[in-house]
């Protein structure tokens, strides 16, 4: 059986759906932890995380986390939320990062013999093609109920995040950063990193309702 452990590796985090994927199966993520595991087997040469914030990131609940994730490795892309009215004149806020995954994973597909994507949205499935042709090894990484079909068959590997649990959730159901993490990260503060578990707090309880 062939070794990869000399293979490079780049991480694509869809960040809404990977969220929503492992908020149903229980846990939250701890992405030091997420980084550490996929390093062990392969060369990481990259982890990507794509999100939306509100159009003042300054007061996003999100802050904490993004800014974390930037100062500790992470290719962090955020862009705001689009606000849009429909037809019937309902307001409707769209968060999309498709088309910027799309775009780093094609240039990034030119140097790494394997992507890992955390996200089950079936638009990707064009993408995961044109990487495939590439020689590129495909990864797809999320709860297997919200995956879309076509995208689960034609990863070369399809992972259930449950799988991973053990391996990558966060130990503290809270988000505290080290005294490390403060000094690293001068952003981050207390004030924010509430903000950031209220938020947390009101997605869980809104799902208790869904």
């Amino acid at each position: 059986m062939r070794s990869y452990s000399e293979d490079k590796v780049a991480l694509f985090i869809d960040g809404s759906n990977f969220y929503a994927a492992t908020k149903s199966s229980g846990f939250d993520v701890d992405y030091s932890r997420l980084k550490e595991y996929f390093a062990k087997s392969e060369r990481l040469v990259r982890a990507f995380y794509y999100t939306c914030q509100q159009e003042d990131p300054e007061y996003s609940p999100l802050r904490p986390l993004v800014d974390w994730l930037d100062y500790n490795g992470f290719k962090v892309l955020s862009k705001p939320s689009t606000e849009f009215i429909d037809s019937m004149g309902v307001k409707h806020m769209k968060d999309s990062v498709n088309i910027e995954i799309a775009v780093d994973m094609l240039q990034m597909a030119d140097h790494v013999d394997h992507i890992v994507l955390f996200s089950g949205d079936g638009d990707f499935f064009p993408l995961m093609d044109a990487v495939q042709k590439k020689g590129v090894r495909f990864t797809v990484v999320s709860k297997t109920s919200m995956a879309a079909d076509d995208l689960r068959r034609k990863a070369d590997t399809f992972i259930d995040v449950a799988k991973l649990a053990k391996d990558i959730k966060r130990i503290d159901n809270l988000y505290k950063p080290n005294m490390t993490d403060m000094e690293e990260c001068p952003s981050v503060d207390l004030q924010d990193i509430d903000m950031f578990n209220r938020y947390s707090e009101l997605m869980e309880n809104d799902a208790d309702h869904d």
